[in-house]
């Protein structure tokens, strides 16, 4: 029996030692006053993650949430899937077009295509925030994180890069330092498209690869937040907090009460 508690003493600190952030990174102060548009202001006829969405936004007065893919031809295009189907009615995957072609795809039926990432930092730049999600795909986390860095370098005000993959927010510690990097997380049980094992699917939610990104902020979707890795990481290691997709006031609300940088969609607060 004491070996067990002893067993389990040492997996508690273990686990506990693993959540470690990196604090006070002092660009946070830039992000820490502005609310962020998930994917832009979007509504009907003004698209996710289009420019006229993001144009909303801006003119709102509010930061956006975006999502960035690797085009073939190197440049980065704006797009939250990487199959094409939901958003263009087409077949394919984003990763597979040039930047010329994304003029052939239309979005949600509207006049609108997809953007390209610098068409965005253009509109943005000097005027309001950007939480950037990086979207890897087959193993593409460096070079997706390298090009992303590369097209920041002019960007004016507060910007900061997240990502699902702990592989880019890692790729950020070792390379880019400076750049203020965020760990985004969930409950990976509840996606029944998850094919990931469940190994790693724990992992992923409880953050137990901090210790090697060394986060900025823990994004985390805000109806899952309740745990004991998302306590520790806020609580004891004094990190910040974001929430995900907020839809209602009483849940902007309760995100902000809790300390929580607020990422919403389909209300303005």
């Amino acid at each position: 029996m004491k070996v067990i508690l002893i067993i389990l003493t040492i997996f508690a600190i273990l686990f506990v030692l693993s959540l470690m952030g990196r604090r006070g990174h002092r660009g946070l102060k830039g992000l820490q006053c502005w609310y962020y548009a998930h994917r832009g202001l979007h509504d009907e006829v003004k698209p996710e993650n289009s420019m006229a969405a993001f144009r909303a936004a801006l003119d709102a007065g509010y930061g956006i949430e975006l999502d960035i893919h690797l085009l073939k031809d190197g440049n980065l295009a704006v797009m939250h899937d990487s199959l094409l189907k939901r958003t263009t009615g087409r077949e394919g995957r984003i990763e597979d077009l040039t930047t010329e072609q994304l003029r052939d795809y239309r979005l949600g039926g509207t006049e609108e295509t997809i953007p390209t990432f610098r068409e965005v930092l253009d509109l943005f730049t000097g005027k309001a925030p950007l939480i950037i999600e990086l979207k890897a795909e087959r193993g593409n986390h460096a070079a997706l994180t390298e090009a992303a860095c590369a097209m920041m370098e002019d960007y004016e005000g507060p910007w900061c890069m997240e990502s699902f993959d702990p592989r880019c927010v890692w790729w950020l510690k070792k390379h880019r330092p400076e750049v203020i990097r965020g760990q985004l997380t969930a409950n990976f049980f509840a996606d029944e498209k998850s094919t990931l094992p469940g190994v790693l699917k724990w992992a992923l939610q409880h953050q137990v690869f901090n210790f090697l990104t060394r986060p900025d902020f823990v994004a985390y979707k805000f109806e899952d937040r309740k745990t004991i890795s998302d306590t520790l990481v806020r609580k004891l290691w004094g990190i910040q907090a974001v929430s995900w997709t907020l839809r209602t006031q009483e849940d902007f609300d309760t995100a902000l009460r809790e300390g929580r940088l607020p990422i919403f969609e389909n209300f303005r607060p």
